[in-house]
């Protein structure tokens, strides 16, 4: 969350810079993840938002990646309420129905606009 009391001076930047992400590069490298794909959750929001929001699950037809749909459109950060989850599993939804090259590499270039604007990492 916004002002957490435990994150210190180097890790509020690396997280505003997103350099934080930089470590799954070696899960894409693995197979394990892709350059783009819907993020990852934790696994006890999966069980939490599975019973909420209608094929939440779906969003696990493909890989997770590092960014994505829902990242560049602004649905990145901390979901305070289930109708942001729903806003950001229905971008997952849409680019897991609408997956092209062309797609990602416009996720990937918006991508670099989010990071150096990062207005919702914290």
């Amino acid at each position: 969350t916004r002002d957490d009391p435990r994150i210190t001076r180097i890790g509020r930047f690396l997280r505003a810079s997103s350099i934080d992400e930089l470590p799954q590069l070696f899960n894409v490298l693995r197979g394990d993840m892709s350059l783009v794909g819907p993020r990852p959750h934790a696994v006890s929001m999966n069980a939490e938002y599975a019973a909420q929001i209608d094929d939440y699950l779906a969003r696990h037809k493909i890989k997770p990646g590092i960014t994505g749909w829902a990242q560049v459109n602004d649905a990145r950060g901390e979901t305070r309420s289930i109708e942001d989850m729903r806003r950001r599993v229905a971008y997952d939804l849409a680019y897991v129905d609408n997956w092209s090259l062309w797609l990602d590499l416009q996720i990937l270039l918006r991508t670099a606009t989010v990071v150096l604007f990062h207005k919702n990492a914290y």
